[in-house]
């Protein structure tokens, strides 16, 4: 119900007029509304003034005719405001506001129906006053008795949805929080509305706030915005969030002619969230529990928040725990003026306090309580409440019920959930059934009260609507964006006068397109069965929005919106260049200041005045007119005020370069175009893209001196700049504009050669007040010589002297104080007292220089409370404490100095750890370092029994002291002694010998020392094993200390200590050293107690094979001389090698040399190469060619991480930093060595007929490339593989494989090397294989059976080229059989007898009968054949099978014979020997070949019925018919080791393979030869079970080998398994080797075996999860365009590919799909051009994608005019046949020329580029004359003309290219004027 007035519903007018004026509202928004209220006022006056006692009986029979009056005000304003009271009750008073608003709506409606002459959706009961206006009593008569046409209205309730005419002031309406502006929020309602909330009809709380910030501003002008925001921030987004439901009283509805995107008139819905209009007609008493209620936060406590509910009782306030807020909202982000729609779960005893819940989640759940199915009044019932019904009436457009059996409500066809496909209302809801539902709308212009409910889960949950994906719900925003182009949207429901429904291809979310949408022109009706709109036809379709509430995407088939570039600000990105035409231009007072230009309908933007031109334009506006056509680059976006700026500076929108819109993405050194937009005298601010700005110092504008930016540079202009550093926490960046490589090669080798220190010579450059430039002499360096540097006298005497100095004058004698390489920085001093220094080398820059006592020179650098810091060269400094200066200045202020004024002082003490040092001037201070101080401690002092029999306390035992010490222990790098009995000490190895030669046991140096032994020794100090050094004796810090002691004899003699330390040692040096620790990669070593170094472990030896096991060769301990690589003092550490041949100093490359063979470190290992480490900054690579010397061994898998090796240098690279290495024995043991392949470096090395082996590198679809040495590549074409024909070459070659060819052709000049690898050119003794010709009757061949059917067995001739032949099932057996497939399988090896040729059908008979053999047992073939019988049997006892007899040939049956792996040799001599010898030998039945158990020749058929049930018994009774012919020559047998036969034959049984397998057993080749011998048993089972086996047993390093079997068994059960087998295989091998490998991998068994259903599911489930890689969607477009012939797929798939990939990779991917629809035979060459056109129109100097779309335009006219050209040349038939090919001819013709023509359209497009440099113009003039002149010689075509007209058209190029050539020559000379 619509409110009359009431004082709390907003502000005063004029009050909110100012507000909204400040705030920046709109404020003729609430002018309706005023207007509204007036009418209201109006109509409430005469209201009132109907009979009280009609009312009161009006509402007794009505609501409740026991109802006693309530003395309870009404939150409306008193008729006497000043105390007098209501002559009204609360029901009278609430039954006239009825009436009058009824009235009021009806006058609206009436002047609605006189403008709008007609609106279908307005009752009849409400029309009959329109008719009839003057009968008043008609009126009266539907005021007093309006029960009858109520009860009609109920039978016939109208099913129908909100609408914006159904929308009246008063509507009470729920919606769902969609957008967040600076001024309103937008709330989205149902049936895909949206109205507006200003900020001041949030809350009264929050008004009052808006006003306070609004007074605060007009009374404090001067405090700054930015200050006002952090005082009180009002920003929306701390107030609402997104998906938020609220409960809104519609204000005022208007119409705006505003201009939008995609429609013409914007209709607008003002709203008010303020809990005293959502909550209108709430009363107390209607706050019951699970009733939803609108309240505002008026105070924040710690444990919940206070709520105002609105209602007119004051008194009665709302409290929500902290805990009921919700899982969405953070309760310390809560602020007062909030306002939430809440669920009232109780009230407190006395009923003043309502306790509410916002926790959505628990409101959403309907199933058992949290709704409402009965209310003290009907006013509970508002939207956002969960209500039961009765459901009465049901169609297909909605559900129509009741609540409390009187309350009419109605689901539309959207909330009710009839656009669903899976939902069946009549099947759902029956009627008479309750069902659930929540209240979403008000009807107050309903005759009834009517109210709006929701069915839909999203809503009645209370939760936004999403799309369920892999247990996670997406926005469905996120899913399919807005402004996406859907290509094919299928209809799923018609709803006639209203639009329709559409599937997007998103589950379970349907787009709706309004009728008004559907076409650009009017639709008059749309039906479900015919017409273009009906039912599962098919559109294009764009999404423009999504509604939350209604969960349906918002969706145009205008064509206009389908074009259109952009639908929203956010469309548009950063930085992309866009094509647009000028609007109209801002002038403002200084003139123009700017343009505003539209992109597309609703989309302009602004280009500020500076962005207009790159020069300053004088008259702007004669440049740029209303409707022109420009082009820019968007500089920055703001979606929240819809706003975006451009530019059309060309120098920017040109520009190639990666743009700058993000700190994160840039990194120093990265160079981009910027604006300058702000200009100071310290530099300039450069502004880039969006919000991203950077400081341009003033000194790194130039390479010379600046002294007014502003002089130089103007705002607006454009600067190349390159970053100096960047802080992205921060938000700053530093640019410079100095050209980084203006710095040549020249200046930075004089820069690398000047050295601090160095006196130079140099004149005058420039001058400034602070400094003076001095550019060098020689060098031509630039150098600063500070003002304070001058002199070493006063600043006014420095100041003086810079007077006298003028530009152009030489200055000598400057010292180089400071040199800074990264910023090209050189600082002098012409201090005389420096200059000195540096002259008698006493100038100390490095901490190295410093010592204790010695004098140094330096300057004030600054001066602190405690001191004064010194600084010398090399920003080298030092702390002169105040208590070390003289008494006399250290009482002066600031010490008597100041800044850079000359100072020499005596260093007092120096810390080497943390590199600082104290300076004194101080005369007495002067540390001796030489003089002994003992120590001074509190604890005993007094030692027992001292073994120098002299000391009486440890203060005896002083620094240098000579004494006696007893060995206790002897450790191997130390020996640990005792002074005396309570004074222990330790001897370092290093403190032992004097010189290498006093070692006489290396290993074990300390083994000279024993147990109690007395030994003299000197005192080093106190041992600090932390540090691992010793200190003085003053720094003892145990309570029992253990000295440092030396026992060298150089110690006990000399006078003096000299101690060694880490400053003494120099590069090069050698000394002796003591190994102290091995680690991983290093062995650490110690020259004295306190100097340690180390070694790597191949600058150990330089015998390499000592480092196999360095522990033992080098234990702990032991002794090595070394010698000094390099010295780190920050590190405490030194670099060393024991190596005799390396150069002193680091291993670098300038120091190394090809042939030079040094050791080093294996740190990587792959299948093709091992890469070693030299030194830390040197690696280099050992290829396959570069292993050893043969190839057969070069195996990178024998190499293990750390080894040692010793390699050669063979290729050095010194500028790229490379190196190559060699491993060879020839290269790094002995030049004599045998080499089987040679090393070949280069082509010159090579020569035709050379044979040669390599490793495949590339396996090509044009062949195969072979690496025959590190920069040498063989090309192998298909047709010189081999001498047979390969039906798939790609798999008989892999990478990496060994494969031997003879050089065929050597192009020196190209760099080509060609070979053949065929046995016919490689193999002298090459066999032919034999032919159909050398076949003859009779012959007796051995061969393969190729196939067997009921008829006969096909057998392939071994050593054939493919011949075969038939044998008949009468030929295969002397015996009657009845089924052949039982006797021989495909693959079984036979012998056969040629019996028939056929020379004209080219046709072989063969014969199988044992019967055929009979008379050739002895011939050379039959012994031949028998003897591979024989295999694994051998005679001993020096008989040759030459001296037996025929028979004996054949005297062995290996059914007979066990395995020779379970019998032992003496069990079958044994059996042989105690055979008889007498017997003769039998005649096997066999005469072919035989196996175990397996006869050949069918003779199986009739031993099956002689031989015996037991098998045991068989054997035995064979083995007891072993023969003898001759007594003494009695053969022995054993199992033989046929091993070495195998690599001949290869593996023929199960033994075989196991034997093999024994020493090879990672071997995937073996294992998958083994599973195919076991498939062609048909034993698919064992052949399962080996894979198995062989995935246990390879080992885990060789994931390549695991990854062949794991392919071959997806093979295997692909071809004999089943779909559930394969996915298990398949699941199973992802989890241990790469997913999208094995992937691709079953997606290429898929396809070769026909299976494209399952290829394409699953490239579906790789591509859907991410990243994925631009090659595997590459192959999913090549599939589904040449494969599956489904280019509609493909090109939806390209959209799915574009959103997956990052856009650096959409061009690479689009340009390939363009390929696509050129090449396959599906694909369409129309849309391939038109890709190309979008790409290019985008990368106009992409010459790559021009040149890739040249290559498909010709390949398409040579497919042509190939077509033409074979249909010319078909047969000649009949006159019909020839008319009907000329016919096809002239067609096919016409392509062809059509073709050629659009090739030259394109080579014309391409030369008028203007970007176009001659250089690569030439190449594209080239390549246009030589396809001319190749087209020129096709004949028989219209396109292929002549040589006259081929000559004509390659003239006509030439022209073009010599006038090419003119005009730009043209343009370049006459450039400079045209500038200027």
């Amino acid at each position: 119900m619509a409110p009359i007035k009431r004082k709390s519903e907003s502000v005063d007018g004029s009050k909110a007029r100012v507000l909204n004026t400040k705030l920046g509202l709109d404020s003729s928004r609430s002018q309706p509304f005023k207007k509204q209220k007036r009418d209201q006022s109006t109509d409430h006056a005469r209201a009132k003034s109907q009979n009280d006692t009609t009312a009161k009986a009006q509402i007794a029979g009505v609501i409740n005719p026991r109802a006693k009056p309530i003395s309870v005000l009404r939150e409306e304003e008193p008729s006497f405001p000043r105390g007098g009271a209501s002559v009204l009750t609360p029901l009278e008073y609430k039954q006239i506001k009825a009436d009058a608003t009824r009235d009021v709506l009806f006058e609206q409606n009436s002047s609605k129906d006189a403008r709008h002459n007609s609106d279908g959706e307005i009752s009849g009961v409400e029309q009959k006053p329109t008719a009839a206006p003057r009968q008043k009593k008609g009126a009266k008569s539907r005021t007093n008795n309006p029960q009858p046409e109520s009860a009609v209205e109920e039978k016939h309730v109208k099913i129908q949805g909100l609408s914006y005419k159904r929308i009246v002031p008063g509507s009470i309406i729920l919606g769902q929080v969609s957008k967040i502006h600076a001024n309103d929020i937008a709330l989205a309602l149902p049936n895909n509305l949206t109205g507006y909330i200003p900020l001041t009809a949030v809350s009264s709380k929050l008004t009052e706030r808006l006003e306070a910030l609004v007074k605060n501003e007009s009374d404090n002008e001067d405090i700054s915005h930015g200050e006002g925001k952090q005082q009180d921030r009002t920003e929306p987004r701390d107030f609402f969030h997104h998906g938020q439901y609220l409960r809104a009283y519609v204000v005022s509805t208007s119409e705006e002619s505003t201009i939008n995107r995609i429609t013409k008139n914007k209709k607008h819905i003002e709203l008010s969230v303020n809990p005293q209009q959502a909550n209108s007609g709430l009363t107390p008493s209607d706050l019951i529990e699970h009733s939803m209620v609108q309240a505002s936060v008026i105070s924040i406590e710690d444990h919940g928040l206070v709520m105002d509910l609105g209602l007119t009782d004051a008194t009665i306030k709302g409290f929500m725990s902290s805990k009921e807020v919700g899982k969405n909202v953070d309760y310390g982000s809560i602020q007062e003026g909030a306002v939430f729609l809440c669920r009232v779960t109780g009230q407190n005893s006395s009923g003043q306090i309502v306790k509410l819940s916002a926790d959505m989640e628990k409101a959403g759940n309907v199933k058992k309580s949290n709704f409402l199915t009965e209310a003290p009044t009907i006013d509970a019932f508002l939207p956002g409440t969960a209500v039961e019904i009765l459901v009465d009436e049901v169609t297909s457009s909605g559900i129509a019920g009741k609540i409390m059996g009187m309350l009419d409500v109605t689901a539309d066809v959207v909330h009710s959930g009839a656009t669903s496909k899976k939902r069946n209302l009549e099947k759902l809801f029956k009627i008479g059934t309750k069902t659930k539902c929540r209240i979403i709308c008000t009807f107050p212009s309903s005759e009834t009260k009517r109210l709006g409910v929701s069915l839909l889960d999203h809503v009645l949950s209370l939760s936004t609507a999403s799309i369920p994906r892999r247990d996670e719900k997406n926005d469905p925003t996120q899913v399919l964006p807005i402004s996406s182009i859907i290509q094919q949207a299928k209809v799923v429901k018609v709803e006639p006068g209203m639009g329709l429904f559409l599937d997007l291809g998103v589950k379970d979310v349907l787009g709706f397109v309004h009728i008004s949408r559907i076409s650009d022109t009017k639709v008059e009706s749309i039906t479900e069965s015919i017409g273009p709109y009906k039912l599962e036809s098919l559109h294009r379709a764009r999404i423009v929005g999504f509604n939350p509430m209604d969960g349906l995407y918002i969706v145009s088939m205008e064509q206009k919106i389908i074009n259109e570039p952009f639908l929203r600000i956010e469309d548009i990105k950063v930085g992309e260049v866009v094509k647009g035409t000028i609007e109209r231009l801002v002038v403002n007072a200084a003139g123009l200041g700017g343009a505003l230009v539209n992109l597309a309908e609703g989309i302009t933007g602004l280009v500020p005045e500076m962005h207009l031109a790159d020069v300053k334009l004088s008259h702007p506006e004669r440049k740029f007119k209303e409707g022109m056509t420009v082009t820019g680059r968007i500089l920055s976006t703001d979606p929240e005020k819809k706003q975006f700026r451009l530019t059309l500076k060309k120098s920017l929108v040109n520009s190639e370069t990666a743009i700058f819109n993000s700190y994160d993405e840039i990194l120093a050194g990265a160079q981009s175009p910027g604006t300058l937009v702000n200009i100071l005298s310290s530099g300039a601010v450069v502004q880039f893209y969006s919000d991203l700005r950077a400081f341009l110092p003033v000194s790194e504008m130039s390479e010379a001196y600046i002294k007014d930016p502003s002089q130089h540079f103007r705002k607006g202009q454009v600067v190349n700049v390159h970053v100096l550093s960047v802080d992205p926490a921060r938000r700053r960046m530093i640019v410079s504009c100095r050209d980084p490589d203006a710095f040549g090669p020249e200046q930075k080798h004089a820069l690398d050669d000047l050295t601090v220190g160095d006196i130079v010579t140099g004149q005058v450059t420039e001058k400034s007040d602070d400094d003076i430039t001095v550019q060098l002499d020689e060098s031509d360096l630039k150098a600063h010589l500070p003002v304070g540097h001058l002199t070493d006298g006063s600043e006014k005497r420095g100041r003086s002297t810079l007077k006298s100095i003028r530009v152009g004058q030489t200055l000598n004698d400057m010292v180089v104080l400071e040199k800074d390489a990264n910023r090209r920085l050189i600082v002098l001093s012409n201090k005389s007292s420096l200059v000195d220094a540096a002259r008698s080398n006493n100038l100390i820059s490095k901490f190295e220089d410093v010592t204790e006592g010695k004098v140094v020179d330096g300057f004030v650098k600054r001066i602190i409370p405690s001191g004064v810091i010194i600084q010398f060269a090399s920003g080298l400094t030092g702390l002169l404490l105040k208590r070390l200066l003289p008494d006399a200045v250290a009482l002066l202020p600031d010490f008597g100095t100041k800044q850079y004024r000359s100072i020499s002082a005596t260093v007092s003490s120096v810390d080497h750890v943390l590199h600082r040092f104290l300076l004194s001037q101080k005369d007495n201070h002067q540390k001796n370092i030489q003089g002994e101080r003992s120590y001074d401690g509190s604890d005993n002092h007094d030692v027992i029994n001292p073994c120098d029999g002299e000391s009486l306390s440890i203060n005896n035992f002083t620094l240098g002291k000579l004494t006696k010490a007893r060995v206790s222990s002897v450790k191997g790098t130390q020996v640990n002694v005792h002074l005396a009995d309570n004074l222990q000490g330790r001897i370092d190895v290093s403190a032992v010998f004097d010189s290498w030669a006093d070692i006489k046991d290396r290993k074990r140096p300390l083994q000279i020392f024993k147990a109690r032994q007395i030994i003299p020794v000197r005192i080093l100090g106190i041992h600090d094993a932390r540090n691992h050094r010793f200190l003085p004796i003053t720094h003892r810090t145990g309570r029992v200390p253990v000295f440092e002691l030396s026992a060298k004899p150089s110690d006990q003699t000399s006078t003096d200590l000299d101690i060694l330390t880490l400053d003494k040692v120099k590069i090069g040096t050698s000394w002796c050293a003591f190994i102290n620790n091995i680690a991983e990669t290093c062995v650490w070593v110690n020259l004295s107690p306190n100097v340690r170094g180390r070694l790597r472990h191949m600058d150990l030896s330089d015998d390499v094979s000592l480092l196999t096991d360095i522990e033992s060769h080098f234990p702990i301990g032991s002794a090595l001389r070394v010698h000094v690589t390099g010295v780190d003092l920050t590190a405490n550490r030194l670099d060393l090698s024991a190596r005799s041949a390396q150069p002193p100093g680091p291993l670098t490359y300038e120091s190394l040399c090809e042939g030079m063979v040094i050791p080093g470190r294996v740190t990587k290992v792959t299948e093709r190469l091992v890469m070693v480490q030299l030194s830390d900054l040197i690696s280099g690579p050992v290829f396959l060619t570069d292993l050893e010397d043969d190839y057969d061994r070069a195996n990178p898998t024998n190499y293990s991480k750390n080894e040692i090796v010793r390699v050669c240098v063979t290729k050095l690279d010194v500028p790229n930093k490379r190196v190559s290495l060699s491993s060879r024995a020839s290269k790094v043991l002995n030049s004599a060595l045998p080499v089987r392949d040679r090393e070949i470096s280069s082509i010159s090395q090579l020569k035709i007929n050379d044979i040669v082996r390599g490793f495949v590198k590339n396996v090509a679809d044009s062949g195969v490339f072979i690496t025959l040495g590190r920069d040498v590549t063989a090309y192998v074409r298909v047709s010189d593989l081999s001498d047979s024909y390969i039906k798939d070459f790609k798999s008989a070659f892999q990478v990496d494989q060994l494969v031997k060819g003879k050089i065929i052709a050597v192009d020196a000049i190209l760099n080509h090397v060609q070979l053949s690898l065929k046995n016919s050119i490689v193999d002298k003794d090459y066999i032919p294989p034999i032919t159909f010709n050398d076949l003859a009757v009779g012959q007796i061949i051995t061969g393969k059976v190729r196939k067997v059917e009921d008829f006969g067995v096909f057998i392939v001739v071994d050593g054939s080229s493919n011949v075969s032949g038939l044998c008949h099932r009468s030929e295969v057996a002397d015996q009657r059989f009845d089924d052949v497939r039982k006797l021989y399988d495909e693959g079984d090896v036979v012998k056969a007898k040629i019996l028939r040729i056929d020379p004209e059908k080219r046709r072989v008979s063969f014969g199988l009968k044992a019967s055929y053999f009979e008379d050739v047992s002895d011939s050379g073939e039959a012994s031949s054949e028998d003897s591979d019988a024989m295999e694994g049997i051998i005679l001993q006892d020096g008989v040759k099978e030459d001296d037996e007899d025929d028979e004996t040939e054949g005297g062995v049956n290996l059914e007979s014979v066990r395995d020779y792996e379970s019998v032992s040799a003496d069990e079958v001599s044994s059996s042989i020997q105690s055979d008889s010898l007498e017997d003769p030998i039998p005649y096997l039945d066999s005469a072919g070949l035989t196996t175990t158990g397996f006869d050949w020749t069918g003779n199986i058929l009739d031993r099956e019925k002689q031989q015996p049930e037991s098998d045991s018994s068989t054997s035995s009774s064979e083995n007891n018919q072993l023969p003898r012919k001759k007594r003494h020559h009695k053969p022995t047998i054993k199992p033989a080791d046929l091993t070495g036969t195998l690599d001949a034959t290869g593996p023929q049984s199960v033994s075989d393979f196991e034997r093999l397998l024994l020493s090879q057993p990672s071997s995937s080749y073996l294992w998958l030869s083994y599973m195919a011998f076991q498939i062609q048993l048909s034993e698919i089972d064992k052949a399962r079970e080996i894979a198995s086996r062989a995935l246990r047993t390879i080992d885990i390093t060789e994931q390549v080998e695991k990854l062949n079997v794991w392919i071959a068994w997806l093979n295997l059960e692909n071809t004999f398994g089943s779909q559930e087998s394969i996915e298990n295989i398949y699941h199973r091998a992802c989890k241990v080797c790469d997913p999208k490998e094995i992937g691709e991998k079953l997606i290429s068994i898929y396809i070769q075996s026909g299976k494209n259903d399952q290829a394409s599911a699953l490239y579906d489930s790789l591509l859907s999860k991410p990243p994925t890689s631009p090659a595997l969607w590459h192959n999913y477009l090549s599939f589904l365009m040449h494969t599956a012939r489904d280019p509609s797929k493909a090109r939806t798939t390209l959209a799915r590919a574009l959103q997956s990939l990052p856009p650096h990779n959409h061009i690479q991917i689009t340009s390939q799909f363009a390929c696509l629809e050129f090449r396959a035979e599906a694909g369409d060459p129309e849309r391939g051009r038109t890709i190309f056109e979008g790409l290019l129109d985008t990368w106009p100097k992409r010459w790559d994608l021009w040149g890739v779309w040249l290559d498909m335009e010709i390949v398409a006219a040579d497919a042509a005019a190939k077509v033409s050209v074979a249909t010319q040349e078909g047969k000649p038939g009949n006159k019909k046949t020839r008319k009907h090919r000329d016919d096809q001819q002239d067609m096919q013709e016409d392509e062809v020329t059509a073709a050629h023509e659009h090739v030259r359209a394109l080579f014309n497009r391409i030369l008028r580029i203007k970007q176009l440099k001659p250089r690569k113009a030439s190449k594209f003039f080239k390549r246009w004359i030589a396809w001319e002149e190749s087209v020129g010689g096709i004949a028989g075509t219209k396109s292929g003309a002549d040589e006259k007209e081929t000559k004509k058209r390659v003239d006509m190029v030439k022209a073009k290219a010599a006038e090419f050539v003119r005009s730009h020559a043209g343009s370049r000379d006459g450039g400079g004027s045209a500038e200027s």
